[in-house]
């Protein structure tokens, strides 16, 4: 059976959350809205419907006429087994000693890899985009250059692959945590594929706010790989619970958007240790000052 997509832009959040609750009340009514900014400094916000049914275009025609938005774009999806199609397309990445790979590929795993198995139904943030690439790429270089986490986060986990990264390669506990619970049941069922249910904690949390990171805060290396916005807000409470001499890897970030974030982390008593831009994305590894 066919499903269906109507996609559309406008101005300002507000009017965006509104288009998206006046979507919800349509006939047929779509199986799920997202409302979510377009990170590329215009303002806009984009709003999309996802719908199992053919979705009504004169009754979308009319809320794209009265909150003042494009037209809206409807696309019909073909039925695809997205599984196999990943198993197909999703080849492993290798970032330095890190080797991220499907349970199709088993068998192509180098000797004397870091391995991070990651399930072809759960492949987002596997290493392919440029910012978990970026991350495993910072991460090997600081291995590299002789540094030990000892205490180590990862804010905004999604499949847990940068927290199973880290704790492959250091001793201790790792905490890793995101705010959507649907993404933390993701990183349970790949830190327990990787054997590593022992040395991972998965959280729901926004940001630090977590007795367990509270708690085991000071931090001496923290990942965030989120988004420019996020990260921002977050700077003080990664100067509060990073410890002198601590990294904080940060990816998510535009490449226009890095000078921005370098600034604001400066503000807050972290130094640029190194930058690497991966396509669009640049990832920032900042070093907490003494």
């Amino acid at each position: 059976m066919p499903t269906y997509t109507a996609l559309t832009t406008l101005l300002g959040f507000t009017a965006a959350e509104a288009l998206g609750e006046a979507m919800e009340r349509l006939d047929p009514e779509p199986t799920g809205v997202g409302v979510s900014e377009v990170e590329d400094g215009s303002g806009l916000w984009e709003v999309g419907g996802y719908f199992i049914e053919a979705p009504d275009q004169a009754g979308l025609a009319l809320l794209a006429t009265a909150f003042d938005a494009k037209p809206f774009a409807i696309s019909e999806l073909p039925e695809t087994d997205w599984v196999a199609h990943v198993k197909r397309e999703l080849a492993p990445v290798e970032a330095g000693r890190f080797f991220v790979y499907g349970s199709h590929d088993a068998d192509s795993v180098p000797e004397g890899s870091v391995a991070l198995l990651i399930e072809a139904a759960m492949a987002f943030g596997t290493g392919h985009h440029g910012t978990t690439l970026g991350c495993l790429r910072a991460l090997d270089r600081l291995v590299e250059q002789g540094f030990v986490g000892k205490s180590v986060a990862d804010i905004g986990c999604g499949t847990a692959v940068l927290g199973m990264a880290a704790a492959s390669v250091w001793p201790n506990l790792v905490l890793v945590s995101d705010i959507d619970q649907v993404a933390v049941d993701v990183a349970v069922a790949n830190v327990k594929a990787n054997g590593l249910e022992n040395r991972i904690v998965c959280l729901e949390a926004a940001g630090f706010d977590h007795p367990s990171l509270t708690s085991a805060a000071p931090f001496d290396f923290v990942f965030a790989n989120i988004l420019k916005a996020p990260l921002i807000g977050l700077a003080p409470d990664m100067a509060a619970y990073i410890k002198p001499g601590g990294y904080a890897v940060l990816s998510g970030i535009l490449n226009e958007q890095a000078d921005e974030v370098v600034e604001v982390y400066t503000r807050n008593s972290f130094n640029l240790a190194s930058k690497e831009e991966i396509v669009e994305w640049t990832t920032l590894t900042m070093l907490r000052n003494h």
